[in-house]
């Protein structure tokens, strides 16, 4: 299970600082297909937050097949996509979000390597 933290001051908006942190928490392993993640209440509660917000953090992930919503059960990480691309379009779609990820990062001030650093730190991280 991950471990969500908001940051009012940075401009994203809440719910988008939700869908980031599961997103980033299945890339990096640390929420797992099948695992269940808090309901919405408790994750409201948890971050000091409306649920709506959280009901529309999972709704969008859920409508993007990220995760699924079980009546009664709960909501939980997706399984895995069954669509592969081929090697040259995940190329393709890894090199589109770094430039774009890269652009957003330098109006902060931040360069490449400071970026390369970060993801390491991100790495050790449990």
């Amino acid at each position: 299970m991950i471990q969500f933290t908001l940051d009012p001051k940075s401009g994203v908006p809440i719910y988008r600082q939700i869908q980031d942190q599961i997103r980033y928490g299945i890339g990096a392993g640390k929420l797992l297909p099948g695992e269940q993640l808090p309901t919405v209440r408790a994750l409201a509660v948890d971050l000091s937050v409306n649920p709506n917000t959280v009901i529309k953090a999972y709704s969008e992930l859920e409508r993007l097949g990220v995760l699924t919503t079980e009546q009664g059960s709960g909501t939980f990480v997706a399984p895995e996509p069954a669509m592969a691309l081929s090697n040259r379009d995940r190329q393709d779609k890894l090199k589109a979000l770094c430039v774009e990820f890269l652009g957003h990062v330098s109006r902060y001030g931040f360069s490449p390597d400071d970026v390369i650093r970060a993801i390491g730190k991100l790495e050790e991280e449990p």
